[in-house]
């Protein structure tokens, strides 16, 4: 069963408590999103640190439930 978007946003906020979370269905199938994550904590942090953090959040899902995230971090301006 696929995920849902408030789920995804949801999972990311509980680990991360500062992200603001854009998350949108990129093909209509619950299966393949895009997720915009902006959080101060991310500031000092590589991309890669601030994705595995993502990543993590989502608790083994990617690959599984969730098939696909088209992942975007940022801090904020």
């Amino acid at each position: 069963m696929p995920m849902a978007a408030d789920e995804i946003a949801e999972m990311i906020r509980a680990a991360i408590p500062d992200a603001e979370v854009e998350i949108t269905d990129l093909a209509g199938d619950g299966d393949h999103y895009a997720a915009r994550v902006v959080a101060e904590s991310f500031r000092g942090k590589s991309r890669v640190a601030q994705q595995r953090a993502v990543y993590a959040a989502l608790g083994g899902r990617m690959g599984g439930v969730l098939h696909a995230l088209q992942l975007t971090t940022a801090v904020p301006n």
